[in-house]
């Protein structure tokens, strides 16, 4: 099978990322970089590597194999994905739950029209923490579900902070409760409230002379952010924060408890869990793996929109089947 061409449409943390794991792959290879940004301005860690302007990106569709679409799921992804999939098969990491209905849909008819194949919502969550919960869901019907997220740095959170009027740098990280996780493993099956999942930590960087106490106050009050969890907020040094957040880790756990059997007495218990020391390129390496499946795919005459959910395992591995069931079944 001759290599997957890779196209990067977005050049931040996760575009980075993406072009990091295609080293990492030998069946894969860079085809371009493209920018809402001066193309002269990038400097793309693969020395050589060609990087366009995006308005240039509808010339390039006999380059590309698979584009991944590296935005935003605010504004970016809700737009891009379904437009670049009228010229190329895409793959991208739309991670807003309530609004993956909408943009499958969206998405959906693009390809189909365009006769294109696109996945949706690939990463860790969702993705395989969307698996992991339909696995368990499906094996123990009889039970209840939990997901908490961290220890790692909430970007959306993050952005909250640094709007805050004398913030000049801030990160939050989003912490789950041991106490509630050691309560779902005991198999007591706990109803837990927002408050009771998870805390969220605050390190500012304030600016000279700002009122250390309203900045506090805006962030533990401010709503659909941090009011409803216990917050803490921590003033240091602009050395300090250099030093020591200055990376973007994250993780996470998916919980299944149920009972088997006559449904009282025996307890079953699934547990997942992640560890990242960085948070873009560990979603960037899911990314790659699937743009293998979809170059599979795609040779079979598949089109339209598809989620984690609607792809084999075998197809993102670069094993053959022969090899697969020899060494991992």
């Amino acid at each position: 099978m001759s290599k997957v061409r890779i196209g990067i449409a977005g050049y931040g943390n996760l575009g980075r990322g993406v072009e990091l794991a295609i080293r990492q792959n030998d069946d894969m290879e860079l085809a371009g970089i493209f920018t809402r940004r001066d193309p002269a301005s990038l400097k793309p860690l693969t020395a050589g590597a060609p990087v366009f302007s995006i308005d240039e990106i509808k010339s390039k569709q006999n380059d590309i194999d698979v584009l991944i679409i590296c935005g935003g799921s605010a504004t970016d992804l809700p737009k891009q994905t379904p437009e670049l999939a009228k010229y190329f098969n895409v793959i991208d990491s739309f991670d807003t739950h309530a609004r993956i209905p909408e943009h499958f849909a969206n998405v959906d008819k693009s390809a189909k029209e365009n006769g294109h194949l696109a996945f949706i919502s690939l990463g860790w969550d969702p993705g395989l923490f969307s698996l992991n919960r339909l696995y368990a869901e499906s094996i123990l019907p009889n039970g209840k579900s939990y997901t908490f997220w961290g220890k790692g740095v909430s970007q959306g959170h993050s952005d909250a902070i640094r709007r805050i009027e004398g913030v000049k740098r801030g990160i939050q990280y989003t912490v789950p409760i041991e106490a509630a996780m050691d309560a779902v493993r005991s198999g007591s099956q706990p109803d837990l409230t927002t408050r009771q999942k998870h805390l969220r930590e605050c390190w500012v960087v304030p600016e000279e002379g700002a009122d250390l106490a309203k900045i506090e106050n805006e962030i533990k009050t401010m709503k659909n952010y941090f009011d409803e969890y216990d917050t803490t907020v921590n003033f240091i040094t602009e050395e300090e924060f250099e030093a020591n957040h200055n990376k973007m880790p994250h993780g996470g756990f998916v919980m299944r408890s149920g009972f088997t059997g006559d449904g009282e007495n025996t307890h079953q218990m699934i547990e997942y869990s992640i560890k990242l020391d960085s948070n873009p390129e560990f979603t960037a390496s899911v990314l790659i793996c699937y743009a293998r499946a979809m170059a599979r795919l795609r040779s079979e005459g598949a089109t339209g929109c598809k989620t984690a959910f609607d792809i084999a395992p075998a197809y993102l591995s670069p094993l053959s089947g022969e090899e697969l069931r020899a060494k991992l079944l």
